[in-house]
């Protein structure tokens, strides 16, 4: 049996007035995904335990069969691993997003205009990155690219006593009462007001004003952690994987797990990601192999930050009939028994333009079933008119992977 986990970032929503009161999931034409509801098993997950934020790195790490409450430690260490960027117990590792300021003074008195700088390319901002760290960086404080506008400060030794907001939560929104806090916030603080001196006039961010774009005026931090302990993948389930995504926090929590991460040309995290390539690797690894694949797409989670009602229904679209369907056929083609499961990891409402903790519905499909129950699709409110509710979102992994009965996880 071969095992593979789709998860489509953000997709879970609430009903939207532009779509017809319904979700993006319920809006988009999801054919593959309609026909795996007809002959799999639906139902609901909390994937981010009560009390704990609700974001991709706790509600990832529970996907993945870890107990965020017993394992999580932040966010940028994941990023960190993927990075290959080395860290000692007692570092500390940040996010540091390139964003788009107002051009208000004051420092504190500038707007959140885009968390993601216009989805600056990584050419351009690994040259942004450089000019900090050559600029900026201490003894013990250096700056490292990761990919697009997600970036990486490692402070050897530091201190851990933090207090941050994600950029994204704060679209449109004076940025003063969302500054570091913390014993030492002074540095931080410091760092992210001469970024905005360096960056602003930078030629990458001139060049993209004489093209429309969004420059990249100010680094953003935040996410802070220390280095993670995960147990082995291999070791807790008995098989062996690999993870395909662009975004380097989920490609870390795989490689902390000692699963292989499977780099796919043209996947870039956005609606413009290369779906079709990442069916294609996923099926690849599989055959040649490999027990278990978590492929995870982050476009709709791009997209509900954005506000983008449209794309974010052609991005479950494109991941349907680029990527699952071509998952499904390709494993079929090769006689592989297999089992898929979808599901998001956490909601990200276009109505809010951030992350909620809300239950997501997933969907488990194993080929060759046969009893079809028709007219079901896949959604938020059809999973939720099953019976199954997992209300410790890390057990769902022993029941897709075979390791325990439905009963046992409920």
């Amino acid at each position: 049996m071969k095992y593979v986990i789709v998860l489509a970032d953000g997709a879970a929503d609430y009903p939207v007035q532009q779509l017809g009161g319904r979700t993006p999931l319920q809006a988009a034409a999801t054919p593959t995904l309609d026909y795996m509801a007809q002959r799999g098993e639906m139902g609901l997950v909390r994937t981010v335990p009560p009390g704990l934020a609700a974001g991709s790195d706790i509600a990832n790490l529970s996907v993945m069969g870890y107990d965020p409450r017993r394992y999580y430690s932040g966010r940028s260490p994941f990023e960190a691993a993927s990075m290959g960027v080395e860290m000692q117990p007692g570092d500390v590792s940040f996010r540091c997003n390139l964003v788009t300021l107002s051009d208000d003074e004051p420092y504190s008195g500038k707007r959140m205009l885009d968390y993601c700088a216009g989805q600056i390319s990584s050419d351009e901002a690994r040259e942004l990155i450089a000019e900090l760290n050559e600029a900026l960086a201490t003894e013990k404080i250096r700056f490292y690219p990761g990919v697009g506008y997600r970036h990486l400060i490692l402070w050897r030794e530091g201190p851990y006593d933090w207090q941050f907001t994600p950029p994204h939560d704060i679209s449109g929104q004076v940025i003063e009462p969302f500054l570091p806090r913390g014993r030492e916030k002074e540095v931080i603080l410091e760092l992210m007001v001469k970024s905005h001196r360096l960056l602003k006039d930078h030629p990458v961010n001139r060049k993209r004003g004489e093209r429309g774009l969004n420059p990249a005026n100010s680094i953003w931090v935040w996410g802070e952690g220390r280095r993670p302990q995960l147990p082995s993948f291999a070791e807790k389930y008995g098989v062996r994987g690999a993870v395909i995504s662009a975004v380097d926090l989920v490609k870390g929590i795989g490689i902390c797990a000692g699963l292989e991460s499977i780099p796919v040309e043209g996947a870039d995290g956005t609606l413009n990601t290369n779906f079709a390539g990442k069916a294609r690797a996923a099926v690849e690894a599989l055959l040649n192999g490999l027990d278990f694949v978590f492929v995870h797409l982050e476009a709709p989670d791009e997209c509900g930050h954005r506000g983008e009602i449209e794309n974010k229904v052609r991005s479950l679209e494109l991941i349907d009939q680029q990527l699952v369907r071509e998952i499904m056929e390709g494993l079929a083609e090769a006689g592989v028994n297999f089992k898929l499961m979808f599901l998001p990891d956490h909601p990200t409402p276009l109505a809010l333009g951030t992350h909620t903790g809300d239950p997501v519905p997933f969907l488990i499909y194993r080929s060759g079933a046969a009893d079809v129950k028709p007219g079901l699709s896949f959604d938020e409110a059809a999973a939720g008119k099953s019976s199954c509710f997992v209300e410790e979102g890390f057990k769902l992994m022993d029941y897709f992977l075979d390791k325990a009965p439905l009963a046992a996880i409920l």
